[in-house]
């Protein structure tokens, strides 16, 4: 038998049990299909469901938000800081519920991707012993990291009212408008911040919102941020580190500073600020610390304590 006819045989037996296969095998494959497109739009509306009730929940808590607030910040403001990552919508809505709490917020500077990434130490060194540091102020020789001095000069520029510190210490100077500007200018002209065009008054509090979980090739952006609330608690009422969700989890800012005595014992965290009652929590959190209250980890994320605060 030739070569020719040897392999027109085998192509002859191939096609005659693929077609004998075809039937049973393409049944069962087409009857799999259906049953996985099944359970797939069986998902698709449970998850449209989920959605439409947290949808709902988050209309609700936003209509009962200027009830549940009301006075919580009467006459008492906080600046807003914002990572590269913090959402406009979060931003927005923290700064809508601190005026329902009968809040100001004194402006919104946002932390540029130079400064959370924290490779610019020299830099930020260089700015900071160019004589900007208020007079009469004095930054933390403990606080080494890019993240830490830069939160520490900024919570002496912006932030008043600090706590009670333990032991007692006495107030530093006042901050006039004139200090206050040079900080915030230096600090945007060689690219750590951005902000309009605006003048800041002093605050009580400050409240940095960060985004939700960190790519693997983040770096130590996470613990920068950390580290930055952490430097501008002391010289305020109040600090909150606020963040949606994943925000608690891997190597992001609220997880790090879960994961860190010093940051925990300083600042209160927030891990849903996507939804409408992480957002309340927020504020009710500069609330509790302007009050007296002692730090909190909210939300329903890993490390979290409690939902929210108890009312």
């Amino acid at each position: 038998m030739s070569l020719t006819a040897v392999l027109l045989a085998l192509v002859f037996g191939v096609v005659l049990g693929s077609g004998l296969l075809s039937g049973p095998v393409l049944g069962s494959l087409q009857s799999d299909k259906q049953e996985l497109r099944a359970q797939i739009d069986a998902l698709h509306e449970q998850q449209n469901a989920l959605d439409e009730r947290v949808g709902n929940a988050n209309d609700f808590d936003a209509q009962m938000a200027p009830r549940i607030v009301r006075d919580a910040l009467n006459g008492k403001s906080a600046v807003i800081f914002r990572t590269p990552d913090a959402a406009d919508d979060d931003v927005e809505a923290v700064a809508r519920i601190i005026g329902q709490a009968g809040g100001t917020v004194t402006g919104t500077i946002a932390l540029t991707a130079q400064f959370v990434e924290g490779n610019a130490e020299e830099k930020l060194r260089a700015v900071v012993e160019s004589g900007i540091v208020p007079a009469g102020a004095q930054l933390s020789a403990d606080l080494i990291d890019q993240g830490a001095q830069a939160g520490d000069l900024l919570g002496i520029a912006l932030l008043a009212n600090p706590r009670r510190p333990d032991p007692p210490a006495p107030p530093g100077p006042p901050v006039d408008d004139a200090q206050r500007d040079t900080v915030l200018a230096a600090l945007r002209d060689t690219g750590f911040i951005t902000y309009h065009d605006q003048r800041f008054a002093s605050a009580n509090a400050a409240v940095v919102i960060t985004g939700g979980a960190l790519p693997d090739d983040a770096g130590t952006s996470g613990v920068s941020v950390a580290r930055f609330a952490a430097a501008l608690a002391p010289h305020g009422s109040a600090t909150v580190l606020a963040g949606r969700d994943g925000c608690a989890s891997g190597t992001a800012a609220v997880a790090m500073a879960r994961t860190d005595s010093a940051v925990t014992e300083a600042v209160s965290t927030v891990d849903d600020v996507d939804l409408e009652a992480g957002r309340i929590t927020t504020v009710m959190a500069v609330s509790s610390l302007i009050n007296g209250g002692q730090p909190g980890r909210y939300g329903i994320g890993h490390g979290a304590a409690s939902v929210t605060l108890a009312q």
